[in-house]
C-alpha cells in the first residue's frame, strides 16, 4: 500500500482569490514588480478604468490579462510557455498529434454553448457558458498539469471552483459520483470519425473530489479565454490526477449513485484506473512514472505522489490501497 509520505507543502498559490481582493492588488501591482519569483499569478483582474466591452469573450466582464513572466507554482517551477501550453495539446477529438490539434481545431465554434446538469440533483439546470461567466466568482490558480505519457506543464489557468456549481444544482444524498461528457460531434471534431474509440469522451470523479476546493472549471488561462485546442469552452481541471482525467468542452455533467464509464477505463479497465491519481509506484502501459520533464525543459525532476498536492488531497483516500484503487 502507498504511504502518504511527507512533501513539501503547497497550494499558496493555488489559494482562491476572491474577485474583490483580486481587484485591490491589481491596483496595487500596477506600481510593482509583477515578474518577481514566487509571486502569485495576478492574471484574469480587473485593471481600473478598463471598459467591459474590452472584455475578451469567455472571461468575466472587465477582465484582462497581465504579465506573467518570471512566476513559478509553489515549488519554484516556472510557468509553461503560452506557445507550449497552446500548441503541444492531447486532444483525440481534433487529432493524436499533439503539435497539428491547434490548426485542426481553429474555427471550432464555441458560442453558444450549453452544458447541461442533472441526475441525482435537486434543481437540474441546462446553463449557457455565457450565463457561467458572470454567475461564479472567478479565480486564477497556477497548477501542474502531468500527462500519463510523463510529461508536465505549469499552467495559470482562470475559472471557478466545481463545487460552487453542484452547491446550486444540490446534490441528492444518494449521489456518490460525477459524470462528465464531452461535445459528440463528427464533422467538427474529425477525430471522432475514428472507430477505434469510444466516443463521447467521459469522465467521471467520485463526488467528494469534485467538491474539494482545487478541482476547478476552467474557462481561461494566461488571462485569456480558452483556445479550442485547449478544451473551448469549459473544461476540468483535476491538478492532483493526470491530465486526461481533466475532461475538455463538456457538455453534460450528471450526478450518479454508482461509478460511471469513463473514456481510459473502457479501453483498458486493467491499466486506466478509475482514480488515475498521479503516484510514482504505478506504471502505465509504455509509461514509466517515477519521473516527468517539463515541456520547455531539458531536465527531468520525480514525480510527486498525487502531483505534490499531497498536503491537500491525501485525506480523501485514507484507509485506501493506492496500488489496487489506482
Amino acid at each position: 500500500m502507498s504511504k502518504f509520505s511527507g512533501k513539501p507543502k503547497v497550494i499558496p498559490s493555488s489559494e482562491i482569490t476572491p474577485e474583490s481582493i483580486y481587484l485591490s492588488r491589481r491596483r496595487f501591482m500596477k506600481t510593482a514588480m509583477l515578474g518577481a519569483a514566487g509571486v502569485t499569478l495576478l492574471a484574469a483582474c480587473q485593471a481600473a478604468g478598463l471598459p467591459s466591452s474590452s472584455t475578451p469573450a469567455g472571461l468575466p466582464a472587465g477582465t484582462v490579462a497581465v504579465p506573467t513572466s518570471g512566476l513559478t507554482d509553489e515549488l519554484g517551477a516556472p510557468l509553461t510557455s503560452e506557445q507550449d501550453v497552446t500548441h503541444y495539446n492531447n486532444y483525440y477529438e481534433f487529432s493524436l498529434n499533439k503539435e497539428d490539434v491547434s490548426d485542426l481545431a481553429k474555427g471550432f465554434i464555441t458560442d453558444p454553448w450549453k452544458v447541461e446538469i442533472g441526475g441525482l440533483v435537486r434543481n437540474p439546470r441546462t446553463y449557457d457558458v455565457s450565463d457561467l461567466l458572470t454567475r461564479f466568482s472567478f479565480e486564477e490558480r497556477i497548477y501542474r498539469l502531468r500527462c500519463v505519457e510523463g510529461w508536465a506543464m505549469v499552467i495559470p489557468w482562470q475559472g471557478f471552483q466545481l463545487s460552487k456549481l453542484l452547491d446550486e444544482v444540490e446534490p441528492m444524498t444518494s449521489a456518490k459520483y460525477v459524470h462528465f461528457v464531452t461535445l459528440l460531434d463528427p464533422a467538427k471534431m474529425p477525430g471522432q470519425k475514428s472507430s477505434y474509440f469510444p466516443w463521447p469522451y467521459e469522465e467521471g470523479l467520485r463526488l467528494d473530489e469534485a467538491q474539494h476546493r482545487l478541482t476547478l472549471l476552467a474557462t481561461g488561462l494566461y488571462g485569456k479565454p480558452l483556445a479550442p485546442q485547449n478544451g473551448a469552452p469549459i473544461r476540468l481541471v483535476v491538478p492532483w490526477k493526470y491530465g486526461y482525467k481533466s475532461i475538455k468542452s463538456i457538455v453534460k455533467i450528471e450526478l450518479l449513485e454508482e461509478q460511471p464509464r469513463t473514456f481510459w477505463n473502457e479501453i483498458s479497465p486493467s491499466d486506466y484506473g478509475f482514480y488515475s491519481n498521479v503516484n510514482p509506484e504505478i506504471d502505465y502501459p509504455r509509461f514509466n512514472q517515477t519521473s516527468e520533464i517539463r515541456i520547455g525543459e531539458n531536465t527531468r525532476v520525480p514525480t510527486l505522489l498525487f502531483n505534490g498536492y499531497e498536503s491537500e488531497v491525501a485525506a480523501l483516500y485514507a484507509g485506501m490501497d493506492l496500488r489496487k484503487d489506482f
